[in-house]
């Protein structure tokens, strides 16, 4: 496998891929068609250098992630909403309200986001913490209480996972997740871009963001075993605390699994491949055909293909 150093998410019935500073969404419309749009992502972090220290670089990209994941979800529902919105009249006063509409729906969003990592930090950082403290009375010590804590936060992930896939809408997201990965797995491994090959691809791969939560998960267990302090307010901040840290570690190994194919590596990545067997499902061949041409709009497989691979795929 060579890494294309592509990624994306899925969308509402769409794919958004990126490939350095280029990103496009692909959307199969209420009628049918699929819709591409291609765009330049500015970053939101003011230095941009930041983004590419290791160990520091994590932290920001995951944020950069985050903001136009955001932006990508938002533009692809807007599809939908047009077809229950009422016509515009054409006229400056429709206009001043659109702009309104828009400056409220920033505004919603903003405070969404916020809301939403306020309570990712509350249910998956503080809350298992809590739960493994009523352990102290029957397990004393508080290295296998750090432990336990641990494997709790990884359960209520699986747990959360497992409930939100129960929703319709997430079951197709979850469908285009897949499609996204058997693209990018398909160009990995020298097979031309096409709806048969992409189909028997693999749906897992060592890069997606379900693999990072892990490691997230995962390391944060082994650093909070090195850091211990008396006080149960300061554990709970040194967990908020550690917050960038572990992102930014989790990040890098994350990073080094995209391009290795070391045993060590890939024992490593066997939990986050498992996990993905949840938040991706296998996609039907119209759903791929979007993803095909997302990736397509951002990267040129051929001229990939044929530096890595060489006559191997059939250009």
């Amino acid at each position: 496998m060579k890494s294309s150093n592509i990624g994306g998410q899925a969308v509402l019935e769409g794919i958004m891929m990126k490939h350095k500073d280029e990103y496009a969404v692909a959307v199969r419309k209420p009628d049918g068609q699929i819709f591409v749009k291609k765009d330049v992502y500015h970053s939101v972090i003011g230095w941009k250098s930041l983004t590419k220290i290791p160990f520091v670089r994590g932290i920001f990209n995951f944020i950069d992630s985050m903001v136009l994941g955001i932006q990508t979800l938002t533009y692809s529902a807007e599809f939908y909403e047009e077809e229950v919105s009422k016509p515009s009249s054409g006229n400056e006063r429709d206009n001043n309200e659109a702009s309104k509409n828009k400056g409220t729906e920033r505004l919603i969003m903003a405070g969404t986001v916020l809301f939403s990592v306020a309570a990712a930090v509350g249910i998956f950082m503080v809350l298992p913490y809590f739960l493994s403290s009523l352990l102290k009375p029957v397990i004393p010590s508080y290295m296998w209480r750090t432990v336990i804590e641990g494997f709790v936060r990884i359960g209520i992930f699986i747990i959360y996972v497992l409930l939100i896939s129960r929703m319709e809408d997430i079951q197709r997201t979850f469908m285009y997740h897949g499609a996204e990965h058997k693209c990018i797995n398909c160009i990995e491994h020298g097979l031309p871009l096409t709806v048969d090959n992409v189909r028997v691809s693999s749906r897992q791969h060592k890069r997606c963001g379900t693999s990072f939560l892990f490691f997230v998960l995962a390391i944060g267990i082994i650093l909070l075993l090195f850091i211990r302090v008396e006080s149960p307010v300061m554990r709970v901040a040194v967990r908020i605390v550690l917050l960038p840290v572990i992102a930014g570690i989790s990040y890098e190994v994350l990073k080094l699994a995209g391009r290795s194919e070391s045993l060590v590596i890939d024992l490593l990545s066997r939990p986050g491949l498992a996990i993905q067997k949840l938040t991706t499902k296998e996609p039907d061949d119209s759903m791929i055909e979007v993803a095909i041409q997302a990736v397509e709009a951002v990267f040129d497989w051929r001229e990939y293909e044929a530096e890595n691979f060489g006559d191997t795929a059939d250009l």
